[in-house]
């Protein structure tokens, strides 16, 4: 089968989008690559992410990895359908204070309903903090509206 080839006007649009939604710009994360069954995506931490004892929350990784999974496996389904997670495993590795985060996320497998996907955490050293799986279940006909067609030319395989 023929990867699809997705349109660089579609992921310039679909990672404006997400770093200006809500969410993620009140805890400071933002898409920074999107490519087919891959999603990188960072978080500056701040104070705020902190728990009582001075370490980033786990919340914050989980958010991460939640992410980069669904992002990674996202690509690659048809543009008229969504995505939600239902299912999110993950195991704190490493403590970390202030600093940049980088979840980077790859698609293990993406079915027609139920997709497979995995993210890895690092600190700002490169070293791994956090890993997770995250199991999500596409939506048909809730995808986003975009300007841009997600895939250079169709691809009816997918």
């Amino acid at each position: 089968m023929d990867l699809p080839k997705l349109n660089p006007e579609y992921i310039r649009e679909l990672i404006e989008v997400v770093n200006t939604s809500p969410y993620p710009d009140h805890i400071s994360m933002r898409v920074s690559e999107l490519a087919l069954d891959r999603a990188v995506i960072e978080l500056k931490t701040g104070t705020y992410h902190l728990q009582p004892f001075g370490n980033v929350h786990g919340g914050v990784f989980a958010t991460l990895i939640d992410t980069a999974t669904f992002w990674a496996a996202f690509m690659r389904i048809p543009e008229e359908n969504g995505m939600v997670n239902v299912d999110l495993k993950l195991n704190y590795l490493k403590a970390v204070g202030t600093g940049v985060l980088i979840a980077k996320g790859a698609a293990i497998h993406t079915g027609k309903s139920i997709s497979y996907a995995e993210a890895t955490v690092y600190n700002s050293s490169g070293d791994r903090v956090a890993h997770g799986t995250s199991t999500l279940m596409t939506l048909k006909g809730k995808g986003l509206k975009l300007r841009s067609p997600k895939f250079l030319e169709e691809n009816k395989s997918l």
